[in-house]
């Protein structure tokens, strides 16, 4: 199996297929009203919306870098603040960060892609720049990973009723 498919299957299945880890983002956000999106449950941290709203900046900002951009801080910004917290607007970034998948994993079906080109030349951890194509792509992949555990606590800290 090509790596192209390694990453398409990862993308997928994080978002909305069975990992191995535990459950997808979609499965854990699927269910939730924007009132309970918008929560902060545990005192000092992002909501379920936050974060979900910077899983996708950071999804369109690899995409920008994969057809040839330079580093930089995510157009929509880093960690954005919920503007419109009607139903609604809920649905529309769930599906954003649908459309922000399905545009990486067409990306991966249609382009050849270079693991071992360097993303930027100086490097910088909070950037994420100067770093292989490659190691770009798998840190994307476990940053949401480690941001859908997030959701995950969220969710539950949700459930009980009670804040952390």
């Amino acid at each position: 199996m090509s790596i192209d498919v390694q990453i398409i299957q990862s993308l997928g299945k994080a978002h909305s297929g069975e990992p191995w880890y535990g459950p997808s983002t979609l499965s854990l956000v699927g269910g939730l009203s924007a009132t309970e999106a918008a929560a902060h449950p545990i005192e000092g941290g992002h909501s379920v919306w936050e974060l979900l709203l910077h899983m996708i900046a950071w999804q369109n900002e690899v995409l920008r870098r994969l057809r040839g951009s330079d580093p930089a801080w995510p157009e929509e910004g880093d960690w954005q603040k919920i503007t419109d917290s009607r139903e609604a607007s809920w649905e529309q970034v769930k599906a954003s960060l649908a459309s922000s998948t399905s545009q990486l994993e067409e990306h991966f079906r249609s382009t050849a892609v270079d693991y071992e080109a360097l993303v930027g030349t100086a490097r910088s951890r909070e950037l994420a720049s100067g770093v292989t194509i490659g190691e770009t792509v798998l840190g994307l992949i476990q940053h949401n990973a480690y941001h859908t555990g997030q959701i995950a606590l969220l969710k539950r800290a949700l459930a009980s009723g009670e804040s952390v």
